[in-house]
């Protein structure tokens, strides 16, 4: 009973103290009412002023100073004078590598595959492809040459290649260089002639394709029997990249008859096929030990072995060369 008296109560003020304002009445000061109308004629329409293209503008803006920089694949490592140039760099686990502007490094066959060699104790890092000394040895793809080098125990003369799909590719046992350090490539462009320099028991290419320094099977990116690659796009993983993709020995045997065949055709029409017997050779102008090798059947090696010459000797018009 006391609480609904208390409401009552106060429900009374609350009707006299209204009715007491709405009889004195509430009215704004005129300057007052002038501020307001002001404020009122100053507003402006913001649906006018942000528009779609303005907002898009400034975050372009906006985005485009706080964007990394690409980084320049031709700047990591580039001064190193290592074959390997990211040891002890992060290399990610998986990445999917463009390879379909290519070219083959030369049109021969294998004749040592990627593998360990229990022979030499030691891991063949890449495939040796069949090749006279003086055949035109082709950049794989578009690039950049980074070295350009001699290894007496090794690689010999040699090349490596970087390319913007992240890859580089490494020529070995080269006779002689036709493009230098920092010189831009395009795939298929001649780059060298094959030779028999370094550690080599014969006149071939020693060819690699590496990403960040590991070494992948060529097998697994070129077709060498059908002279392709597999696929447009080569996924490079730290689990597989020792693997080979659809290997297939027998196919590589057709391709070497073919390629023979083809060389026993060269010969014939170049006239190369009756001086293969010959024991002597007269220089003449022109003529370098590469050429001479390869127009008579026999590696630099040889003829610098029977004539007591080196890679760099020069040769004199009229010099006989033994060759046997």
């Amino acid at each position: 009973m006391l609480i609904n008296k208390i409401k009552a109560t106060v429900l009374s003020l609350m009707t006299l103290a209204s009715g007491t304002m709405l009889a004195q009445g509430f009215k704004l000061p005129s300057e007052h009412n002038q501020q307001h109308n002001d404020l009122i004629a100053g507003q402006v329409n913001i649906g006018n002023r942000i528009t779609t293209d303005g907002t898009s503008q400034y975050l372009e803006h906006l985005f485009t100073e706080e964007e990394e920089p690409e980084i320049d694949i031709f700047t990591e490592g580039w001064e190193s004078q290592s074959v390997n140039p990211y040891k002890n760099m992060e290399v990610p686990q998986s990445r999917g590598i463009n390879v379909s502007k290519y070219a083959m490094p030369c049109p021969g066959y294998v004749t040592s595959p990627y593998g360990y060699r229990p022979r030499f104790k030691r891991m063949h890092k890449g495939v040796d492809l069949k090749a006279a000394t003086g055949d035109t040895i082709y950049a794989a793809f578009d690039g950049k040459v980074r070295l350009a080098k001699y290894e007496r125990k090794g690689y010999g003369y040699y090349l490596v290649l970087r390319h913007p799909n992240e890859l580089e590719t490494i020529y070995g046992h080269l006779s002689k260089f036709l493009v230098k350090p920092d010189e831009t490539v395009k795939a298929g462009q001649p780059i060298a002639l094959a030779g028999n320099t370094g550690r080599s028991f014969g006149s071939h290419l020693h060819f690699e394709t590496r990403f960040m320094g590991y070494a992948i099977n060529p097998s697994a990116i070129f077709d060498f029997a059908n002279q392709t690659v597999h696929t447009d796009e080569y996924v490079f993983n730290k689990n597989t990249y020792t693997e080979a993709r659809n290997f297939d020995p027998k196919a590589n045997q057709e391709h070497q008859q073919r390629f023979m065949q083809e060389q026993a055709k060269n010969q014939k029409n170049n006239g190369t096929a009756k001086s293969k017997g010959a024991k002597s050779y007269k220089v003449k102008k022109g003529d370098s030990l590469s050429r001479i090798a390869t127009r008579n059947g026999v590696s630099v090696r040889q003829i610098c072995k029977l004539n007591g010459l080196n890679t760099n000797s020069k040769l004199k018009i009229g010099q006989t060369i033994r060759l046997r």
